[in-house]
């Protein structure tokens, strides 16, 4: 057992690292490879391409080529399909009037989600029936291609699945297509939920609602099985997943011993055991309250790597929070950082502390970042993780509460914070808009009871924009703010 070490300590000893991963991670670089988790055997998501235009119109010019330009986006969504992996593009059809839209809307049917890239003017007529066919549709529209932008937030107010990109950015077709398997995806995943009794806003702690709404499935699992799940692994197999994924990497063991770190790697095979055999993409568990942690350890190691995998683990059986995480590991391919967060109005910051957290919040091919291995802050049992999240990095706080309404914010990682060692094990100050209104206007009056008011979700990134759009495809509301 080493020696205790403070947290300014420990971003002493990792400051080196630190500045490497920082120099080529900051910006608005898009992380969106495949959206299938490690270990899924989930079929690609079809999206459906339409091109609608003709010539001899105003706008693009009276001269404009549509089977060209068709050409040239059929190659460029070629590209797309190869980087993300995970969907595939059929159609192509070309609409030229309302007699082509109508022999193209039948076949919508079976695709997850459509494309719809706007070509010329006055195609109002025929980009509404295919939206009136009621699939999740975005509409690619660059400029000059009319005006036809104009009529989407009617369509989307009267119920619409649909979302616009105006741009002349043509990397905003990957993020279109990723934005359009989430819907698909959700209603493809499964959630583990040990022992099946959730905590979170009522909606969500309703199964029945949730398979409704979103389509997931969620699964109950007792005690009793993750303990003889548990009592299966083989001894040395958790000893090695501990001195590889743990032991060796580690910055630091400050207070666990190995034997309960390797209590812990075992608890997350038992974990991933149960997620192979139900087929699912996430586990809650009620970890603290009922979880017999003397036998089984604390799970806050097994979540972390379950998320570094693009996997989804979540502690207190907080299903908000997991289907959170969900949306943006099948949206941007990163995993999410469950926080209990706190407010410091004199540095106009919120802080947020768990004792788990991903060690790649980059996504599974991210390098990782420096962590200790730490005893669990309520007890001072099991083990847990004091990761060092990355200064300068702009962030999305994140959740999505009563499976209807998501919560959003952005802000920037300023410091790792140092209270005498105090609240959970990883930290980050993170700067806001205006930390005073944030926290006058908390949960924007949504929201009661503890964990449903407490938890929010950090991401790498501003993901403000397209989860704009991806509300909009899944027809939820954004409430900007805490």
């Amino acid at each position: 057992m080493s020696a205790s070490i403070s947290r300014r300590e420990f971003i002493g000893t990792a400051a080196g690292a630190g500045a490497m991963l920082l120099a080529g991670s900051l910006g608005s670089r898009r992380v969106l490879g495949a959206a299938q988790p490690t270990g899924a055997a989930l079929p690609p998501v079809k999206i459906c391409k339409v091109y609608v235009g003709t010539s001899g119109r105003a706008w693009p010019k009276p001269a404009f080529d549509p089977k060209a330009e068709v050409e040239k986006f059929e190659k460029r969504l070629a590209e797309v399909e190869a980087q993300l992996g995970d969907v595939r593009f059929v159609g192509g059809e070309l609409v030229r009037n309302a007699a082509d839209a109508a022999k193209v809307v039948p076949g919508l049917a079976g695709a997850d989600g459509v494309l719809l890239v706007q070509l010329s003017l006055g195609t109002v007529r025929e980009m509404q029936q295919i939206v009136d066919a009621g699939r999740p549709t975005v509409i690619f529209s660059q400029p000059f291609s009319g005006h036809e932008w104009m009529f989407v937030k009617q369509w989307e107010k009267a119920g619409k699945r649909v979302a616009l990109f105006a741009t002349s950015d043509y990397g905003e077709l990957a993020t279109a297509a990723a934005l359009l398997r989430v819907p698909a995806r959700m209603r493809q995943s499964r959630v583990v939920a040990v022992p099946g009794r959730l905590d979170g806003t009522k909606p969500a702690c309703d199964p029945k609602l949730v398979k409704e709404r979103l389509g997931t499935d969620v699964v109950a699992c007792s005690y009793e099985r993750l303990i003889e799940a548990h009592k299966a692994v083989d001894p040395q197999l958790a000893e090695a997943e501990a001195e590889a994924y743990w032991l060796r990497p580690a910055r630091k063991i400050v207070e666990p011993s190995r034997d309960e770190i390797i209590k812990s790697a075992r608890m997350f095979l038992a974990m991933k055991r149960i997620m192979d055999q139900e087929r699912a993409q996430a586990i809650t568990i009620n970890c603290l309250g009922g979880l017999p942690i003397g036998v089984l350890g604390y799970p806050c190691l097994g979540f972390s790597k379950l998320d570094d995998m693009g996997l989804v683990g979540a502690c207190e059986a907080d299903i908000d929070s997991t289907l959170t995480k969900l949306l943006f590991t099948y949206a941007f391919g990163v995993p999410g950082f469950i926080t209990d967060p706190l407010f410091d109005t004199a540095k106009n910051a919120v802080i947020h502390a768990h004792c788990t957290a991903p060690t790649k919040m980059d996504g599974p091919k991210g390098e990782r970042a420096p962590f200790l291995i730490r005893t669990h802050t309520d007890d001072d049992k099991g083990a847990s993780l004091e990761v060092e999240l990355r200064v300068g990095q702009t962030i999305t706080c994140a959740k999505l509460v009563n499976l209807d309404t998501m919560l959003i914010s952005t802000g920037r990682i300023t410091e790792i914070p140092d209270f005498d060692d105090r609240g959970c094990r990883t930290q980050i100050t993170t700067e806001v808009a205006d930390a005073r209104k944030f926290l006058d206007n908390w949960g924007a009056g949504l929201l009661d009871g503890w964990m449903p008011q407490l938890h929010r979700v950090v991401f790498y990134g501003d993901r403000m924009q397209p989860v704009r759009h991806l509300a909009a495809l899944m027809g939820f509301r954004i409430v900007e703010g805490m």
